[in-house]
C-alpha cells in the first residue's frame, strides 16, 4: 500500500492490503491538533435479509473510485478548513468476518469537527465511490442489498453529512 509522505496532509488510498489503522492514527497525530478521530468499518456476520454471513469480497472500478475519494478529501477540506490530516484508505478483495474494510482518520484542533469531517467522510464514500460488496454466506453469494447509483462527491447531501 502507498505510504503518504511525512508531511502530507492526505492519504488516499485503494488496495488489497491489510489496513494500516495503527499506522494511519500515528500519522495523522501531529501537534496542532488536539483530537484524532478513526473510524473503520469491518465484515459483520449479517447483513440486510442476510443472516450468517462469513466473508465479503470488495471490487473498485479503481482510477475512478480514487478520483471520487479524493474529492471526498476535497469537499471534506473546504467544509472543514482546519483538518489538520485526513486518511482514507478502502479495501479491495476477499475479507474474513472483522477485518478492516474501509478505514478513517481525521485530525483537527478540536472533537466536534474531527468527527464531523470523519462521519462526512465515510457516509459520502458510501455515497460516491464506485466500489461494491458481494456478500458470501453458508447459502451462496450474491452481491450486497442496498447498492445504489453513484453520485458525484459534491452532490451527497443527507442530514448526516451537513456542516455542524
Amino acid at each position: 500500500m502507498p505510504r503518504p509522505k511525512p508531511d502530507a496532509r492526505d492519504w488516499v488510498a485503494l488496495t488489497d492490503e491489510p489496513l494500516p489503522a495503527t499506522e494511519a492514527a500515528e500519522w495523522a497525530t501531529v501537534p496542532s491538533a488536539g483530537a484524532v478521530v478513526t473510524f473503520a468499518g469491518v465484515v459483520r456476520d449479517h447483513a440486510e435479509g442476510r443472516p450468517g454471513v462469513e466473508a465479503m469480497t470488495y471490487e473498485a472500478y479503481d482510477g475512478p473510485a480514487q478520483r471520487a475519494m479524493s474529492d471526498i478529501v476535497a469537499q471534506l477540506r473546504q467544509r472543514w478548513p482546519e483538518v489538520a490530516r485526513v486518511a482514507l484508505l478502502h479495501r479491495t478483495g476477499d475479507l474474513q468476518l472483522s477485518e478492516a474494510s474501509v478505514l478513517v482518520v481525521v485530525s483537527a484542533p478540536h472533537r466536534a469537527e474531527a468527527f464531523a469531517a470523519a462521519e462526512f467522510a465515510i457516509d459520502t464514500l458510501k455515497e460516491a465511490a464506485p466500489i461494491w460488496k458481494q456478500e458470501h454466506w453458508s447459502g451462496g453469494s450474491d452481491w450486497a442489498l442496498e447498492q445504489h447509483q453513484i453520485r458525484s462527491a459534491g452532490s451527497v447531501t443527507s442530514s448526516s453529512t451537513s456542516e455542524r
